[in-house]
This record gives C-alpha cells, sequence and structure tokens, in this order.
C-alpha cells in the first residue's frame, strides 16, 4: 500500500470514529437512550472504557510535557497510552451533535412540550423494559438496591425545578453524574439530568452561550457570554470530575456487586418515568393551559414513536452481541 493510500485510511479511521461520535452525542442528548449503547452497537465501547480508564493525572502531568523539547517523546508516549487521538475525534463527534440535537430539542421543547415529553416517555419506558430482562431480583440485596433507585428518581423528578435548583454546585454535581452515566451501556445521562430537573435549563443554558458566541463574532462584547459561558463551564468541569470519580465508582460497582447495581440502574429508569409528566404539566400550567383528549393523545403518540426507537436499537444491539 502506498502512502498516500496509508493516509487517505488513516483520514478515513479518524472520519468514521468522529461519526461514531455523532451518533453516540444525538442519543446523548436525549434522555432515555444512552450513548454507551451506541458505543456497543458501533464496536467501540471497549476501547472507550479503556481509554477513559487510562487517563491518570500521571498521564496527564506526562502529556503536558509535550511543550518540553527534553520530554517531548514521553509526552507522546503518554497520549497513545490514553489513545489521545480517538478520544479528541469520538470527542469531536459527540459535541457537534448534542450542541446540533439540543438546539432542535430547545425548540421542540419551547413550541411542542408536551409530544416532546411524550417521546422522552416512551424512551424511557421503553429502555426500562429492554434492561429488566437483564436483571436478576432474585435476593433481598437486589430486591433492596432496585426500591431505593425507583424512590430516588421517583422523588427527585417530581419537584417543577428540580430537587436541588440550579445553582453552580447544583450544575456541577449534575455534569458529574451525567458524563459519568454517558459511557454506561442502557444509562442516558440525559435522563439523570432530567431527574434532577437540570435537562431543560442545560439546554437552554448551551443554546445561549453558542448563540453568544456567534454574536461576539459579529462585534458584540465580551461581558454578553459571562453568564451563559459561567453554567456551561461549571457543568464541564463538573463532567471532567465525574469522569474521574463517579465513571470509575460505578464501573467499579458493576464489576464488584454487578447484580445489584443493575437493579439500582434500571429501576432509576422506572421511577423516572415521573419526570417527562411532570415536565409537561408543568409547560401546561406556565402557558396557561391543561390537558385535553388531543394532548393526551400526542403524547401518546410520541410515545410510541420514542418506544420504537429504543426497540429498533436493541435489536441491533442483540444482532450484534449475537
Amino acid at each position: 500500500m502506498s502512502r498516500n493510500s496509508d493516509g487517505a485510511t488513516s483520514r478515513f479511521s479518524w472520519l468514521l470514529i468522529y461519526l461514531k461520535g455523532v451518533c453516540m452525542g444525538a442519543a446523548d442528548a436525549v434522555p432515555g437512550v444512552s450513548g454507551g449503547t451506541i458505543a456497543l452497537i458501533t464496536g467501540i465501547y471497549e476501547r472507550l472504557i479503556s481509554a477513559v480508564t487510562a487517563i491518570t493525572p500521571g498521564r496527564i502531568k506526562r502529556a503536558l510535557g509535550v511543550v518540553v523539547p527534553g520530554r517531548r517523546a514521553d509526552a507522546i508516549a503518554a497520549m497513545r497510552e490514553v489513545d489521545v487521538g480517538f478520544l479528541l475525534a469520538l470527542g469531536a463527534g459527540i459535541a457537534t451533535a448534542i450542541v446540533t440535537v439540543m438546539r432542535v430539542l430547545h425548540i421542540a421543547l419551547n413550541d411542542a412540550p408536551v409530544p416532546t415529553y411524550g417521546f422522552f416517555f416512551g424512551l424511557i419506558a421503553a429502555s426500562a423494559v429492554v434492561l429488566y430482562a437483564q436483571v436478576s431480583l432474585d435476593g433481598p440485596r437486589q430486591i433492596a438496591a432496585a426500591v431505593a433507585g425507583f424512590v430516588l428518581a421517583f422523588v427527585a423528578s417530581g419537584g417543577s425545578g428540580g430537587a436541588f435548583g440550579h445553582s453552580l454546585p447544583a450544575i456541577a454535581v449534575a455534569g458529574g453524574i451525567a458524563v459519568s452515566a454517558m459511557i454506561l451501556p442502557g444509562v442516558s445521562g440525559s435522563l439523570l439530568l432530567l431527574i434532577l430537573g437540570q435537562y431543560e435549563y442545560m439546554n437552554a443554558a448551551l443554546n445561549t452561550f453558542i448563540d453568544r458566541l456567534i454574536d461576539i463574532a459579529g462585534g458584540a462584547s465580551l461581558s454578553v457570554i459571562v453568564e451563559p459561558g459561567t453554567v456551561v463551564i461549571t457543568f464541564m468541569l463538573g463532567a471532567v470530575v465525574g469522569l474521574f470519580s463517579i465513571a470509575h465508582v460505578v464501573r467499579w460497582a458493576l464489576e464488584h456487586h454487578r447484580r445489584a447495581t443493575l437493579a439500582f440502574l434500571v429501576s432509576l429508569i422506572v421511577g423516572a418515568l415521573r419526570a417527562p409528566v411532570v415536565e409537561s404539566t408543568n409547560a401546561l400550567v406556565d402557558a396557561g393551559r391543561s390537558w385535553s383528549t388531543e394532548l393526551y393523545a400526542a403524547f401518546a403518540v410520541a410515545a410510541v414513536v420514542g418506544a420504537a426507537v429504543v426497540l429498533l436499537v436493541d435489536r441491533y444491539t442483540g444482532i450484534i452481541e449475537s
């Protein structure tokens, strides 16, 4: 194979990873479908987990030495150890999709909240049905974990503004929880944001942040970006901390207490079914409206569509795993 051919093949492989990241990001942006499931379907899940768990403070310190002439070789070796090219290409794809899909969902949540939350309800319900096939409730530990997961999600998703509000510490915690869930098959980071009452708030903050960046490029003052930028950066910092801590904790729990952990996670999803209903009702109250036969029908139809999406994804996951 010629050098040009090798270069073209390499560029194609990075483009493919980027496109897989786009698929993961699109899944991560909606409650109910896990980016980890998409990673499993597209055959990069194990590589993703290996790369994420290979990131350590020591390797980060070595990688930063790339700016020092005498340490560049070791820095490049550290980057290869954490598969930095893969993570950058995948991360770029995820970011592209999240920004794009979140903008569409922001419009949908404002213009048609009931069918949008109905779609989320279907995604969540079908995810719970699919995942419960993998859960065993044949012992007191598993039953206790399932009850705890359900109660936690049901209670947390019942508030109109979320149980934790929108303070910067709450946003940082939400970022850590969401990013850790995004790398686990079956658990959606956006779903946990919905439970915490942060989904719509972060959706709006991200879109405002992007709009303000565009305004600055057009000559606006930098001050317009301070407020949304603070929210987005706080969320991202929480996500980084979550990547190095919560994700490892959840992985440890799955390795040492797999059945109880799965029972907790899946029951968390079942308890979260309250969230789309509560959010739909709140949206109607804010608009001075109430539930009607037409709105119930719109919610139900959208839920069926959402459930069909998850079942289709599960079908292809089964094909790949078999």
